[in-house]
This record gives C-alpha cells, sequence and structure tokens, in this order.
C-alpha cells in the first residue's frame, strides 16, 4: 500500500442505455471511464436478476485521488455485459469535503441480513485525512442508485504506509453464515509492522474484536492487500501481498475450511510453472470450470498474465494463463457463473486501472480460462 499526490477528474464518456445483454464470450479491453491521473484499484459487482432471465448488471467504481472536489467513489453502470458504461451515482452521494476516499469494495448481499434485503448493495471503502484512516461500510437498497452510511467499522491512525504508524487499509467484505465478514490490512498492532486481520458483525453497526488472519515472520514484514474466495464447501482461499522490502511484495496465500479461521494456516508462495512468483496487490477468485476442481484465478500487479490453479490449490499446480487484459494494481475478476442453460463455462470478467504508480483508463473485458 502507498499513498500518491492529489489529481483532479475529468469526466467521463456515457455510454448506452440499458438493453438486452448480449451472447456472453470474450472481449475487451473496453473503457469504463477515463478520469486522468491517479485512477486505480477498480472493484465491480455482478447483482442478481432483477427478473428471471434478464440481465445481470454489473457496477464499477475505483479510487482516484483528487483533492479539488468532495471525496468518494464514482459507480459506473453496464446492462450489456461490461461492453458499455455510464455513470451511475457516488459513494457518498453527496462525497465528504476534506477527506480522500481510497480502496472501495462492492459487495452485494446474497440473502436478507441485518434487516436489508437480499440484492443490498454494499461499499466498504478507506476514508482518510492527514490524521486518521476510517474503513466505512455504505449500503444501497436501489442497485447502487443511492447510498446510505452504516457503520465505521474501524479506525487506524495517519495514513502513513511505513512500518511504525497505525493506519487502517484495504478493506474487503463477505457474509459468512450469521456475520459480514470485514478483512483489511492492520498495521496497529506494536508486535508487527503491519498484518491482515478481520472483524465480523451482526448488525452491520456493530463490530466484534480484531481476529488476525496473516502475521509476518517478524516485525519488518507487511502481509496487506487480502481477497479471499470459496474454492468448494469446505475450503477457501485467501491471497495477499507479502512485503519482504520497501518494493518487493510476492504474492502468498493461504487455504482453510473456515474463512474466518485462516490465522493459524500455513502461508504458502505462489510460483508457477517455471519457479517466477508474481508479485503485489494480488486478487482471487474461483470459477466452477476448468474440471471437477474448478479454476483458481489470481491476479498480479506485477503480470498481465493471470495464474491459475486447478488443483485447489496445490502449490505445485500453479500455471499462467494469457490474457489481453492489461495487468492494473489490484486488478479484480468476476467469474461469470449462472445455474442452468445460462451458464458460461470458463468466462471471467475483468475490471482494471493503472499499475501502480502509472497512468491509463479504468478498462474492463471478459476472457476465457479454456
Amino acid at each position: 500500500m502507498s499513498v500518491g499526490g492529489a489529481v483532479s477528474a475529468a469526466a467521463a464518456p456515457i455510454g448506452p442505455g440499458p438493453g438486452p445483454a448480449p451472447d456472453e464470450v470474450p472481449f475487451g479491453p473496453v473503457t469504463v471511464a477515463d478520469p486522468g491521473s491517479g485512477a486505480s484499484y477498480a472493484r465491480a459487482v455482478r447483482l442478481g436478476e432483477q427478473r428471471p432471465g434478464g440481465p445481470r448488471t454489473l457496477l464499477a467504481t475505483f479510487q482516484q485521488f483528487d483533492s479539488g472536489q468532495p471525496g468518494g467513489f464514482p459507480v459506473f453502470r453496464s446492462d450489456d455485459g461490461g461492453r458499455t458504461w455510464r455513470p451511475q451515482s457516488k459513494v457518498p452521494d453527496g462525497g465528504e469535503s476534506g477527506r480522500i476516499w481510497l480502496q472501495p469494495f462492492l459487495y452485494e448481499l446474497p440473502r436478507a441480513f441485518a434487516g436489508l434485503p437480499k440484492g443490498t448493495v454494499l461499499c466498504a471503502a478507506n476514508s482518510l485525512d492527514s490524521a486518521s484512516t476510517r474503513i466505512v461500510l455504505y449500503a444501497s437498497l436501489d442497485r447502487g442508485l443511492t447510498w446510505r452510511f452504516l457503520s465505521t467499522v474501524t479506525e487506524g491512525g495517519p495514513p502513513v504506509p511505513q512500518n511504525g504508524n497505525t493506519p487502517v487499509w484495504e478493506p474487503f467484505l463477505l457474509l459468512h453464515r450469521d456475520r459480514l465478514v470485514c478483512y483489511y490490512s492492520d498495521q496497529r498492532d506494536p508486535a508487527f509492522g503491519q498484518k491482515l486481520a478481520h472483524q465480523t458483525s451482526r448488525d452491520l453497526r456493530h463490530w466484534g474484536e480484531v481476529v488476525d488472519d496473516a502475521v509476518g515472520e517478524e516485525y519488518s514484514k507487511r502481509p496487506g492487500m487480502i481477497t479471499v474466495a470459496q474454492v468448494r464447501r469446505d475450503l477457501w482461499i485467501m491471497s495477499y501481498e507479502y512485503g519482504v522490502t520497501d518494493t518487493y511484495y510476492p504474492v502468498r496465500y493461504k487455504l482453510a475450511r473456515d474463512p474466518e479461521s485462516f490465522g493459524p494456516a500455513p502461508a504458502l508462495e505462489l510460483l508457477d510453472q517455471d519457479g517466477y512468483a508474481p508479485s503485489a496487490a494480488p486478487t482471487v477468485a474461483w470459477s466452477d470450470s476448468g474440471g471437477p476442481q474448478g479454476t483458481i484465478v489470481l491476479s498480479a500487479n506485477s503480470d498481465q498474465d493471470f495464474f491459475v490453479n486447478r488443483a485447489l490449490g496445490d502449490p505445485a499446480q500453479w500455471t499462467r494463463l494469457s490474457s489481453p487484459m492489461p495487468r492494473g494494481y489490484s486488478r479484480f475478476t468476476i467469474p461469470l457463473t449462472d445455474p442452468g442453460p445460462r451458464h458460461r463455462s470458463g468466462l471471467v470478467f475483468v475490471v482494471t486501472g493503472a499499475p501502480y504508480a502509472e497512468q491509463a483508463p479504468i478498462q474492463a473485458g471478459v476472457i476465457s480460462l479454456d
């Protein structure tokens, strides 16, 4: 995690309005938005159907340093499988003067929870100023049109991403059993330069104790940027970067039977078939295609290629998958799985911004794992 300077945003192009979704095939990259420098850390969510057989809406957002306007995240919408996009809203609705907003995460509730209906869209984010970092939670009951504040998950010190400081970073949400889990990077523990941890909530207003998910073997190491995916009913994977030096962040991952119990699991190094170690800003997802055990799909800032594993995370079974989608800082993937005849085996939606410390538009596309 690193914090850069402020830039101003430009208006994004508006795509066509809603229409029938075309057949899902690989395409892209296409531009979601091109607001200028500083845009990265793209995130998306694929919403449930509004009616049986209807198109699946995609929402996308991203971070951008911007001191000239109220902070927040622009939300873009696609109703044609991600080919065209139009601006829809902003989280929070009116911004928040004096704060910078980083590291958004979008999540749709798969069932009713904490008084909110199935299909509620949540947005977790890091709202910061010179004195504090706050992981906050917003909700939309109208598929991303309007947003309301729910709670502050946790708060840390000033946004300084070096050991010895106390900020929090990079939320990731998961509804598990009867609790919403919020994972994040945590520099507040004096025993570790940075660790990965989570807190849970049953009501989205009050949050439980901090639980460790990954710590360094020594104080100077920096586990960060956690993402989590379910691989089968009783197996979960978490991916993260492991800060060995100020410039080297090899990818690590853990496997556990319970997504709230990653802490004791051994840390595994990701090496491809040639012994190459991808690095920085990984994200992980799981597709039910590619064989009886499905396919784990991992992205890293270091590579345009993806890294896939069709053996439930076996450390000896990672291979490269070439891709037309550009690499990016925390590039994000959503496997396109649907029950019944609409299932599109082996397709994965991708959204990305610039690689770290570079400039590029926010782009999207669909790749094939086959």
